[in-house]
């Protein structure tokens, strides 16, 4: 079995057979989209056409990886029509599946939401990775694949014998994503990476919580979905070279890494300006007004992001627009504490929902705080196709958080429900043409 050396349209793959486009060698589920939602259906016979394959259809991805960095950033690759295959320990599985409550239960096993929520549109299959008679069947799925993700501590591949000499050897095409917890050298690189301490470390805990403290984290696994979303950029631009070299090579990326490219502004009050960002509370550090602030019921957020905006916005709250205080925006940020006070007597004036009215019609950006029930709830999350329903092998019908990519031509699309541990062991050993233990 080898590979060939690019991915896309007359790429192929050489599996103990005649040449065939990558495409060719998916087993491609199907669905169909209801109601603003996308269903997965079993009915492998119900092909499905040219514009409802994903961009990246017929890209093979071995996936290594545990936990969320990782399985995040090749749920995004499975998202787009890759063939993603996650390699979990028997009887265990992916760290994932033991978090909670909540679980799920089923008749036969029960699942784990966190595990669901990352996991969609792959194949798993267990493999003791430590043991020597598996070691064909390895070397086989790195030789079927475009790309390989792993997430361990440095210096794990290379005790498995997968460091990166190894997986040129067996397959010179092969695109490479490693994501650490503090990067692959240096004097932190051995050191464990889990999302709350890169939060810490990486600077963003300090950024984020009320004024006057505590530090704060996110209330998602912001360093590890960062990561992951970098180091998918990581894997299509290697992919992109691949096509004009003809070789893979080793993208790498951390936790760490990703805390200081979401940095942005506050990383050059620091490096340019010389100032320490102090918490940022629910206010903007350098636009006013810019926050949460209180109507009647309950809390909104006014963004004025300019003085074409503050022109508009004024006069609904009966301050003068011009009124030499607040006619620009650095004089609005100089004198903050008696905006905010003339603002919060006007807004006290009617609830959210007046507010929101009169905001729109006057063409000022605003939005109301919602808990998650009335985002899934709402309108304009379902028109966007941001839930999925998927046919769980044991949950049955269950719903999950859709992609936020959407092509013109191409489809992104729920294809398979997060997978049982182990449920396609033998069908990819089929497919490879393994002896079965």
């Amino acid at each position: 079995m080898r590979r060939g050396g690019s991915v896309g349209e007359g790429a192929t793959l050489l599996l103990e057979g005649p040449p065939a486009t990558f495409a060719n060698n998916i087993d491609l589920q199907c669905y169909s989209h209801v109601n603003g939602q996308t269903h997965l259906s079993s009915d492998p016979k119900n092909e499905r056409t040219d514009q409802e394959r994903g961009p990246l259809s017929g890209l093979h991805v071995l996936d290594f990886s545990r936990v969320l960095a990782g399985p995040y950033a090749t749920m995004v690759l499975g998202d787009l029509g890759a063939d993603v295959i996650k390699i979990e320990q028997p009887g265990t599985g992916d760290d994932t599946r033991m978090w909670g409550p909540p679980f799920m239960a089923s008749d036969v096993e029960r699942e784990s939401t966190y595990f669901l929520s990352v996991n969609r549109n792959k194949r798993s299959v267990t493999i003791d990775m430590k043991d020597p008679g598996e070691r064909p069947f390895i070397e086989r799925l790195v030789r079927w694949a475009d790309v390989v993700v792993e997430n361990f501590r440095p210096g794990v591949m290379e005790r498995l014998n997968l460091g990166d000499d190894q997986l040129e050897a067996l397959n010179p095409g092969l695109v490479r994503l490693s994501i650490s917890g503090f990067g692959n050298d240096g004097p932190d690189a051995r050191r464990v990476g889990y999302d709350h301490i890169l939060q810490a470390e990486g600077g963003v805990m300090s950024l984020t919580g009320p004024l006057d403290g505590p530090m704060v984290k996110a209330g998602v696994p912001i360093a590890d979905v960062t990561a992951g979303l970098f180091g998918v950029i990581g894997v299509l631009a290697g992919l992109i070279e691949r096509a004009a070299s003809g070789r893979g090579q080793r993208v790498s990326t951390s936790l760490l890494a990703g805390q200081i490219g979401l940095h942005t502004f506050q990383g050059t009050r620091y490096l340019v300006a010389g100032e320490v960002p102090p918490l940022s509370g629910n206010q903007h550090p350098t636009v006013c007004p810019y926050g949460v602030f209180d109507a009647s019921d309950g809390p909104v957020v006014i963004a004025v992001g300019n003085d074409a905006i503050w022109a508009r916005f004024a006069p609904l709250l009966s301050i003068d627009a011009d009124d030499v205080r607040f006619a620009t925006n650095d004089r609005r940020l100089r004198n903050i504490e008696e905006l905010n006070a003339l603002m919060s007597q006007a807004l006290s004036a009617r609830n959210v929902g007046e507010w929101l009215v009169l905001f729109d019609q006057a063409g000022v950006p605003a939005g109301e705080v919602k808990k998650l029930d009335a985002v899934y709830a709402s309108a304009q999350v379902r028109q966007q196709n941001l839930v999925w329903t998927a046919e769980h092998a044991t949950l049955g019908p269950i719903e999950l958080p859709g992609s936020p990519l959407r092509y013109s031509r191409s489809d992104v699309a729920l294809r398979r429900a997060p997978p049982t541990l182990g449920e396609h062991s033998l069908e990819v050993r089929d497919e490879l043409r393994e002896e079965k233990p």
